[in-house]
């Protein structure tokens, strides 16, 4: 049977195209929906991007009919804007106030009312991507979900970029001989290209590998970077053994790395960065930028030039500068980053337009990208660059986006499947004790 679905202003302004995400049933959208779309449209980021872009495809799909009557759309199912059914007497005893979440659960509970009194009526689900929003339908008897039609993978599916597996002896001594095994003396499973393997001796002794896959997927092949140190970093684990073959093979131009606070993300790439821009000169310049997200309260407007406001927003970048240099004293780094022309931190902010050639690039907390963004960061990358994106999932400030729907994930579901990428996801916390328990408690 079809249902009618009742869309919230969130879900437009996550996604333009929602409304095409609903098969062959009936999308309704309430009118204090366009009323919060439209003082949104004037905003100069992604959610007033999106506004203007629901506006306009709604505003196109007049010429299929009136929009408050049921207009046709091409996947099968129906659209129409709801004028009527804004009686608040159904809610009013629980929620006394008239906002415009209140507004839009009035609008689903009387059409959920009336389908009631059908012979055939239809189901009517509410769709939010805010949370309190579903928690006040259900209090009111109202069938309500998450929109996850955004979501580029599945909870249990978030691709890792290694894998352990258990392997004869025989096979492990071949490995260090050779340097290579065919994967089909491995096993008969699938692989990614760069994707690695942990091999381990099957009957438990301390042996143990890790490969990588080569390009074409058939063969598994020893590291090629395994220096003691880049740039003064060692790796102290195996993930970060492998992000750095990642980020010093010059056959991968994109590389994706996530993991929790404190798992050494930000000083690895820029080590390999400072490593191959300054000493292998392989690079002609190092530009690190990330995107100007705020966590908790915005503090407004900052005083100062350019550089002045930026570095606030910068700081950690800063900090991780200052531990690679060795710095002692206050403003050192920026006298040292004043005279080296080949380190450039910036803000995402400036990135459109430009076309960024033979450059290593750091896209810090790249969590905070939605998918648009990052392609539109992905097609400024110029000949002979290299990208890196890295963040935690777990840690987004952006309020439209989670741990399934971000850039950051887009780019790693993506690209997995591509010989140009590499991808590895850090486990364990480098910082301090203190630091890897409050990520895996708090």
């Amino acid at each position: 049977m079809k249902k009618i679905y009742v869309l919230d202003t969130n879900v437009l302004l996550q996604d333009p195209q929602s409304i095409f995400s609903f098969q062959d049933n009936e999308v309704v959208i309430p009118a204090v929906v366009l009323e919060e779309v439209d003082s949104k449209k004037r905003y100069m980021d992604e959610i007033g991007r999106n506004a203007r872009h629901v506006s306009k495809l709604i505003d196109g799909l007049r010429q299929e009919g009136k929009l408050h009557e049921k207009i046709p759309l091409y996947n099968g199912g129906s659209l129409r804007i709801e004028l009527n059914h804004r009686s608040f007497q159904q809610l009013q005893d629980i929620f006394v106030e008239k906002t415009n979440d209140n507004r839009i659960l009035a609008v689903a509970k009387n059409l959920s009312l009336e389908e009631e009194t059908k012979n055939e009526g239809k189901s009517v689900i509410l769709v939010s991507k805010d949370t309190l929003v579903r928690v006040k339908a259900d209090a009111l008897g109202l069938q309500a979900e998450d929109f996850l039609s955004d979501r580029v993978v599945d909870v249990s599916d978030v691709y890792s970029g290694f894998l352990e597996i258990y392997l004869q002896r025989e096979l492990l001594d071949k490995f260090y001989e050779s340097g290579e095994l065919a994967l089909s003396e491995v096993t008969h499973q699938p692989f990614y290209s760069h994707q690695f393997l942990i091999m381990k001796d099957a009957l438990g002794s301390s042996a143990s590998a890790i490969g990588m896959v080569e390009s074409s997927g058939k063969f598994v092949r020893k590291l090629v970077y395994d220096q003691d140190h880049i740039w003064g970093i060692k790796p102290r684990n195996v993930q970060q053994i492998m992000a750095t073959e990642l980020l010093l093979r010059d056959d991968l131009p994109l590389v994706t790395m996530v993991g929790k606070a404190g798992t050494g993300k930000t000083l690895l790439a820029l080590a390999a960065g400072l490593l191959q821009t300054e000493d292998l000169k392989t690079y002609n310049k190092l530009l690190v930028a990330r995107p100007i997200v705020p966590v908790g309260k915005d503090i407004g407007y900052l005083p100062g030039e350019k550089q002045e406001k930026l570095r606030p927003w910068m700081q950690p970048i800063y900090d991780n500068l200052e531990y690679l240099f060795n710095t002692k004293k206050p403003g050192e780094i920026d006298d040292i980053l004043a005279g080296m022309a080949s380190i450039e931190v910036e803000a995402l902010t400036y990135i459109r337009g430009r076309s960024i050639p033979d450059q290593f690039i750091i896209i810090d907390e790249a969590q905070n990208l939605t998918k648009h963004e990052v392609k539109t960061i992905l097609t400024r990358v110029g000949e002979r660059s290299k990208i890196v994106l890295m963040g935690d999932p777990g840690q987004i400030d952006h309020p439209y986006l989670d741990e399934y729907n971000n850039g950051l994930t887009y780019v790693v579901e993506k690209f997995k499947e591509q010989k140009v990428a590499g991808h590895i996801k850090l486990l364990k916390g480098e910082r301090s004790g203190l630091a890897q328990l409050a990520a895996d408690l708090l």
